[in-house]
This record gives structure tokens, sequence and C-alpha cells, in this order.
């Protein structure tokens, strides 16, 4: 099993090479300075004997150590910035808005800054975001019975001709032989372990990984095909609740979830599936174990597999497998961000009713 020791070289590496994978996960406290500092944080990095790491800051001030001036941990990390969600917020109450360059400008915000952090956080230009976001509401607006004509230009285009082009660039098809396909929803979160991206369509979440996961191009695809569907950015009445309930168990004040699922899968995937979901909170599970309580003791290998194809993180536990000698075996999120929600879940368990706080 992995060590505390472990962790803490784990962390200290992470510390070395400013790894923003990491932010949110540790702080660490400089024994030598009184100062504590984020993961990636620019000032020179003190020697692996004088460091000590912290879940929070909270922690770290506990310990008497003072806030660093170059990193301010204080502040959250990884969040949007206030400007931007308030153009977001602007977006979603209405998909028509067009902002052009010249619009930012007058808001007081640099073009070229806004596009390097949608290009860093949703993978596309500002302008591209907002292009697909409306091509998204017309999709939906087509599908729920209106009229192509009135569905491109209600959501902003000016012209049917060029909503038809970039219809048939996301699509591949053009909208009067679209009636056959569909848009899963993609949103960013941010959490205490970085970045995840979350999909949704009606029935339910059907996504919800870390940026940094290998396998998670794969996973786009996989699921756009099982589905029949085109992933692009959107709102998605899921996502609130999923915000909520992320925020309450990373809290300590949830260890169940309710949000609605869509799993598509074989009927042994969803098998294997609904049983992660019945490993008690705050406890584990080998393989082994999960194989015998489906009855099906000779298939740990087929099990481990088809908990690899899990794509939801967290409301679908798959980190509360572990080996059958008690070691964190192989998570696609990574054996540190497993070590760190099952640590959660114990302090959790072991508190009861009193909520943890890890900001």
């Amino acid at each position: 099993m992995t060590t505390t020791a472990n962790l803490d070289d784990i962390y200290y590496q992470a510390l070395l090479e400013k790894d923003s994978s990491y932010e949110g996960t540790f702080i660490v406290g400089v024994k030598t300075t009184g100062i504590f500092c984020r993961p990636t944080c620019r000032a020179r990095k003190p020697k692996r004997d004088n460091v000590e790491f912290f879940n929070n800051a909270k922690e770290a001030l506990q310990k008497g150590y003072r806030s660093c001036k170059v990193c301010k941990p204080m502040e959250q990390y990884g969040t949007t910035p206030a400007n931007i969600k308030t153009i977001l917020d602007e977006l979603s109450a209405d998909p028509s808005l067009k902002l052009r360059d010249y619009d930012l400008v007058k808001r007081g915000i640099d073009p070229a800054w806004l596009r390097r952090w949608f290009i860093r956080n949703h993978g596309m230009t500002f302008h591209a975001y907002q292009r697909m976001y409306r091509i998204n509401t017309a999709f939906k607006k087509i599908k729920g019975g209106d009229k192509i004509t009135d569905a491109a230009f209600s959501s902003g285009f000016e012209s049917l001709s060029g909503f038809t082009d970039s219809f048939k660039s996301v699509f591949g098809i053009s909208p009067r032989n679209s009636k056959e396909n569909k848009v899963i929803d993609l949103c960013r979160i941010e959490s205490p372990l970085g970045t995840m991206f979350a999909c949704a369509t009606e029935e339910g979440l059907c996504l919800l990984e870390f940026s940094d996961r290998k396998m998670l191009e794969t996973s786009f695809k996989s699921l756009a095909r099982q589905l029949n569907a085109t992933i692009l950015q959107g709102d998605n009445p899921h996502f609130d609740l999923l915000r909520q309930q992320l925020e309450e168990y990373f809290s300590g004040r949830r260890n169940e979830f309710s949000v609605p699922l869509h799993m598509p899968g074989s009927a042994f995937q969803q098998q294997v599936w609904k049983s992660l979901q019945q490993i008690p909170f705050g406890q584990t599970r080998s393989y082994s174990q999960q194989a015998q309580q489906l009855q099906k003791p000779g298939a740990v290998r087929a099990v481990a597999n088809a908990n690899g194809m899990n794509r939801i993180s967290i409301l679908v536990p798959c980190h509360r497998i572990i080996g059958s000698d008690g070691s964190l075996t192989g998570y696609g999120g990574g054996v540190w961000r497993k070590k760190w929600l099952l640590d959660l879940e114990k302090r959790i368990a072991t508190a009861g009713s009193e909520s943890i706080s890890i900001f």
C-alpha cells in the first residue's frame, strides 16, 4: 500500500516540477521560512528535509505557517475568473449573443488573454466556443420541433447558409438530415483534485473524468460512437446538480449521489458498475470480492477490465477497488488521486456527521 512517506515523495516531485495537475491536492510548508505555498509556486524550491505537506491551507495555518506572497495559496486555484464567468452566464442566458474582439476590449478584456484562457481550459478559442454553443442551441431547437430557419436565426446565425456550413462541419450532415443525431453536452468542472470534464445527455450524466487522464480522448470517442452523438460545449440540467453534489462531497457533507446516470455498456459492464455503487462509503473491496459479489468468482480479470471501462469517476466509485493484498491498484485518474479520495472518505466516515473542510 502507498505509505504517507511515499505520497510525500510524489508531492515533492510535483513541487519541483511545478505540476499544475496537483493544484488543490496539497499545500507545502517550508520549515526554514515558515511560509506555505501551492504546488506551482515560482519561488526557489526548498530541500526535501525542509518541507512538510498539508491537505489544505487551514492545516498549514494551524501549524503556524504564513501564506506565500508569490503564489497566494489562500486563493482558490483554477476557478473561472469573474469577468469570464459573467460572459459565460450571459451566453447561457442568450446563446445568440456574439462578442467580438471589439466588445471584449470595451469590457476591459484582452482578446489574446481570453483566447489563451479558453484554449488552456476548453481546448478551443473563445470565438470557437461561442460558435459551438450556438450550434448546440440550434440543434436542440430543431430536435424540439423548431423550423431550421427559426432555429438558426434565433441562435445568432446571420444567414441560413452560414448555419448550414457550420452545422455540417460539426455533425457531418445537413440540419435537415439530423433527426437521428444526438448531442452530448460537455462542461468543465473544477475540483480539489484538478479540472474535470463532464458529459451529459437528457437521460443523465455519462462521463466524469479528470482532464489529464491519458484515455480521455478515447473515452470521448467511444461514448460518442455508442450513443451516435456529437460532443459539444453546452448547458445541461444535470450539470447544476452535479456541481452541487460534488461540492458537498468534497466538503464532507455528502456520501452518496442522486445525479441521474446514463451509462451505455454491455449487460456485464452494467452489472459491474452497479456493484461499484454498492460498495459502502468509506470502505474498499478487492477485484476478487467484487467478482464473488457478482457470483462470478472466476471472472476477476473480466471484472477488472469492466471497472477500467467506467467513465464516471467518484459517482461510480472504482477508486474503492484495491488489490487483494491491500495495495492501491491502478486508477485512471492516478494512484495519488485514488489515495486522496480514499483518505477523504475514511475521514468523513470516521467523523460521522461532522463537516470536514478540505479548502
